[in-house]
């Protein structure tokens, strides 16, 4: 891991310090004295999040509603060893659905004002003490955790304070509990979006068993269970150069997840969870077996008779996830075939016209059919049977300006005609040069697709 790049900061103290100066060295007005010292710092590059920016002597940072929540929580916290008095427990309530509210407002920097005040070390000391048996308390208090996470430095004070141990021990002594559960698991996957060392800590704790235990027992009503998956599965922490999380993949897969995230498939569009299901499960098939044993467990039975409910409900969400999914589990030449002896090519087709107002679908079924026509001349005739190649042509026609969907559009006819000579004279008789061409031009970033693609319909000019 990386040495993380180092930001300039300043205490509440040093701050409220300048804009007094401002005030009294330099006879500014209140007002003045504080948009001069927030502009001249942020102009010197210094991070002003979790100061709260007032006026000393007229305003006051105790005065902050959320410097005032952590105040009287704090009071609380040191009265009781435990969470057993009502009455405090009633205004602890009130007192974390007041700080969610709060740091629940965009750009307000309401969460990272808790942060730089001991928020986060507060609410893991109340978490470890607040019991089971008092739910909604709990479940604010999770929440509450959840909305002040935002960054890695709260992610890190939070692992520092013993987090990923509390969490892990509230969700085992609450599984039975759908809100303990989600609350949990909604504090898990922030605290381990963006960071290695706590997605470590978290498999280190087993999650992966309790996850499936849960699952195989009651997960329904329990979304941020899959989000959890899919971000430990997910490596997005930039700090460090090679990421654990295809060993983790493999962890989850060699104690069934695969056969469990099906079974939510299994649901169709009756689950609010599937789409949630259907992006964990794509986290977890990292290789050829895990992608195979996904086929084995029903998965692209289940995956294309959500992709022909979404089409006849026009669910868009639905279908861009598992049209994603399958575009996945394709890398398999075992499950293309399947894919295809299924009827894939044309059900994807029959969701293109579905959703023809759609680039975002529509460049999802590209991929799928690119994948599907990889190394594969007779998926490439069966795709262009089916319509792909009028798809390509109609969708980069319409819509000139879907630069990501004309780029995968480039993609899918490179598969189709590469080993097709009969592709090629198909396309090219119906237009397809002067489209590819186009593309080329309004978008830079599809010009290297575009020249391959032109290059693959066997034109000689194609760099031109």
């Amino acid at each position: 891991m990386g040495p993380p790049k180092a930001v300039r900061t300043i205490s509440q103290e040093a701050f409220d310090e300048m804009v007094k100066e401002n005030m009294d060295d330099l006879g500014m007005d209140p007002t003045e004295a504080l948009q001069d010292a927030i502009q001249t710092l942020t102009l010197q590059g210094v991070d002003l999040s979790g100061i709260v920016t007032c006026v000393p002597g007229v305003d006051s940072v105790k005065d902050n509603p959320v410097i005032q929540c952590l105040d009287r929580l704090k009071q609380l916290d040191s009265n009781s060893k435990d969470r057993t008095h009502e009455k405090d427990n009633e205004e602890m309530v009130e007192l974390f659905d007041k700080l969610i509210e709060l740091c629940c407002v965009e750009e307000s920097g309401n969460a990272a004002i808790a942060v730089r005040n001991g928020g986060v070390e507060l609410v893991c000391s109340l978490c470890s003490k607040i019991q089971i048996g008092y739910e909604r308390l709990l479940v604010l208090a999770l929440k509450a955790m959840a909305s002040l996470l935002h960054d890695v430095q709260s992610t890190e004070i939070f692992r520092k304070s013993g987090g990923p141990k509390i969490v892990v021990g509230i969700l085992t002594d609450g599984s039975q509990c759908a809100n303990i559960l989600n609350s949990g698991f909604s504090v898990v996957a922030a605290a381990a979006t963006g960071n290695e060392i706590l997605k470590e800590s978290f498999m280190d704790l087993k999650i992966d068993e309790l996850i499936i235990q849960i699952m195989r027992g009651q997960s329904k009503g329990v979304h941020s269970l899959y989000d959890a998956i899919q971000v430990l599965l997910t490596p997005d922490d930039n700090r460090v150069v090679a990421s654990q999380v295809y060993g983790y993949a493999r962890r989850f897969a060699k104690i069934g997840i695969a056969g469990a995230l099906v079974d939510s498939l299994h649901e169709g569009l009756t689950s609010p969870s599937l789409v949630s299901a259907s992006i964990a499960l794509k986290a977890v098939a990292v290789n050829d077996e895990i992608c195979k044993s996904i086929a084995e467990n029903g998965g692209i039975d289940a995956i294309l008779r959500c992709i022909d409910d979404s089409g006849e409900q026009g669910n868009g969400t639905v279908a861009r996830a598992c049209c994603s999914l399958l575009s996945k589990l394709a890398g398999s030449d075992t499950n293309k075939s399947a894919i295809v002896e299924k009827g894939g090519m044309d059900r994807l087709i029959k969701l293109s016209a579905r959703f023809s107002d759609d680039p975002s679908v529509l460049q999802e079924v590209m991929s799928i059919i690119c994948v599907l026509s990889l190394r594969s001349p007779d998926n490439a005739a069966r795709a262009v049977e089916a319509g792909a190649g009028d798809l390509a042509i109609q969708a980069m026609q319409k819509f000139p300006a879907a630069q990501q969907m004309q780029r995968n559009a480039c993609f899918m006819i490179r598969n189709l005609v590469v080993r097709n000579p009969e592709n090629r004279t198909l396309l090219l008789s119906n237009g397809i040069e002067k489209i590819i061409r186009k593309a080329k031009v309004n978008h830079e970033s599809n010009k290297a697709a575009a020249t391959d693609a032109l290059r693959d319909l066997g034109l000689d000019d194609y760099n031109s």
